[in-house]
């Protein structure tokens, strides 16, 4: 319709898609006394003075409202618009346009008007849909990962939910990268204050709803969307408004222990390696407050007896005992009967002391059964992985029979230990078997003590005497039972190999006849 006056714009082109709420036809000097922000406001021109300060006071005015622009018919003031009040809208960035042609001002209020209230109605319908959607997610008790990622997936856009501390602990990325989103994070959310109401906020433009629990504001939903000097799109602060609530609610209803699930959910990333890459690794680490710069990493592993009806916050201890000692760490269960503890220490920090500490305190926690394991220390988060499976396998290796320390590292990790680990392969049974079959066949048939005699003269490191002496018989007895031992085995006992062959074939005999760790 505006397009049979032949249309043409004149300043403002920056802002040629600012959202028109209203259709504003005046021909008063002082229009801004019946404006309210956002009206499209049409024209002739006839009051306008010839003065050009009054001019640029006019198009103060409409600038100060916030109007969404300016619409000058020709032909009943002017033949062409004065450069004066061109001026005055560049000035201000206030969009003018002239029409060449008259049109009907009453079709076009009446067609842009029907256009806005149908728009309305179906932001409302469409307000309704999203209110039903976070309704039902809260009315089954969603947990948090699932309430952000339907924040994402409304908008298309990026959303994050960090504390008050400015740390990330969900995120939903809809498949980009983590670097370039959470990146130095704190920093940049420091820069976006919360506005009283939902507009585009700090240098990138978020949009930012608080989070609150029974204490008050707990932390902040961030939408990524990046509208600069724009209004927002309503739909989406319809969305963010909604989820803030939804989350706001599950906070209330109890659900308190969210940092601790994106603890557990970064350490399982990070050791499975979920990360397309360490600079993504590093990002996800930072924004969740681990340095990494700078520092060295370790990789800890608690193993405890899993009974079923463990207390389900022991990590949650943990991480807060950590906190008041000032260790920078992530901590999280990774498993049943395991958490994993990821700590970052200044190149210059011992790390000894902090691990012996963790040690402590799991023991206090619970019990003397529980293993502390602690992998080699990296500088780079991207071997922590291989840190984390040295960590896990020397957990595993340690036993009840192992020397007692308050944590473990790899070199810790006795033949004993090792092959209880691996007693359940089958290459190893069948070699204990190759070896050992004839003499407890033997001890079945005749309840004979060969093997305990074998096993005696094993641990003394060939010392017959001392041997005989462990098992209680002379020495004349037992010289007569490693001889029969030889014959039956066919071997050479003098021989340094033949008894480590055979000292390795009773410890994955006794292995395998032992419980399983941790049973």
């Amino acid at each position: 319709m505006l397009a049979e006056g032949l249309p043409r714009v004149l300043a403002g082109e920056s802002r040629l898609d600012s959202p028109v709420r209203w259709v504003h036809v005046t021909e008063l000097l002082n229009p801004a006394d019946f404006l309210e922000g956002g009206e499209l406001v049409l024209t002739t021109g006839m009051p306008h003075p010839e003065d050009a300060s009054q001019l640029r006071g006019y198009v103060d005015q409409l600038a100060d409202v916030g109007a969404a622009g300016l619409i000058v018919e020709l032909g009943y003031r002017y033949q062409k618009v004065p450069q004066e009040l061109v001026a005055a809208c560049r000035a201000r960035d206030v969009p003018l346009v002239e029409l060449a042609r008259g049109v009907r001002f009453i079709d076009v209020t009446q067609t842009v008007h029907e256009l806005i209230l149908d728009a309305q109605g179906s932001l409302l319908r469409r307000g309704k849909d999203i209110q039903d959607i976070f309704t039902a997610l809260t009315l089954r008790g969603a947990d948090p990962e699932e309430l952000v990622r339907t924040t994402a997936e409304l908008t298309g856009a990026p959303a994050v939910l960090e504390d008050l501390t400015h740390r990330v602990l969900m995120c939903e990325l809809l498949g980009r990268p983590y670097e370039p989103v959470v990146s130095a994070w704190s920093r940049r959310s420091r820069a976006a204050p919360t506005p009283e109401r939902i507009t585009p906020s700090g240098p990138e433009g978020w949009l930012i709803a608080p989070v609150q629990d029974h204490h008050g504001p707990w932390g902040r939903l961030v939408l990524l969307e990046g509208r600069l000097n724009a209004e927002p799109d309503p739909e989406h602060v319809l969305v963010l408004e909604s989820a803030a609530v939804a989350l706001t609610m599950a906070r209330l209803a109890g659900q308190a222990w969210w940092e601790r699930r994106a603890h557990r959910s970064v350490l399982r990333d990070l050791y499975e390696r979920r990360f397309r890459s360490p600079a993504d690794a590093r990002a996800r680490a930072e924004a969740l407050g681990l340095p990494t710069f700078g520092h060295r990493l370790f990789a800890v592993v608690i193993s405890h007896p899993y009974t079923g009806t463990e207390d389900e916050h022991l990590d949650e201890r943990i991480a807060k005992a950590l906190t008041h000692t000032g260790v920078r760490a992530l901590v999280g269960e990774t498993a049943q009967g395991r958490i994993g503890v990821l700590m970052a220490l200044a190149q210059a920090s011992a790390w000894q002391p902090v691990a012996e500490r963790i040690g402590r305190l799991t023991r206090e926690e619970l019990g003397p059964r529980a293993v502390v394991a602690v992998g080699p220390g990296v500088t780079d988060l991207g071997g922590i992985a291989r840190s984390w499976q040295e960590a896990e396998q020397t957990a595993e290796a340690i036993t009840p029979t192992s020397p007692e320390r308050w944590f473990y590292v790899p070199s810790d990790v006795r033949l004993p230990d090792l092959l209880g680990v691996l007693r359940v392969d089958t290459r190893l049974q069948r070699y204990a078997e190759r070896q050992l079959t004839r003499l407890i066949e033997h001890d079945d048939r005749n309840s004979g003590d060969l093997l305990p005699a074998l096993r005696a003269y094993l641990a003394a490191a060939g010392n017959k005497s001392v041997a005989a002496k462990s098992v209680g018989m002379s020495r004349q007895a037992y010289y007569q039972r490693l001889h029969t031992i030889e014959r039956l085995l066919g071997c050479d006992l003098e021989s340094g190999l033949e008894r480590t062959s055979l000292h390795v074939a009773v410890l994955v005999l006794d292995a395998s006849e032992a419980p399983a760790p941790g049973a």
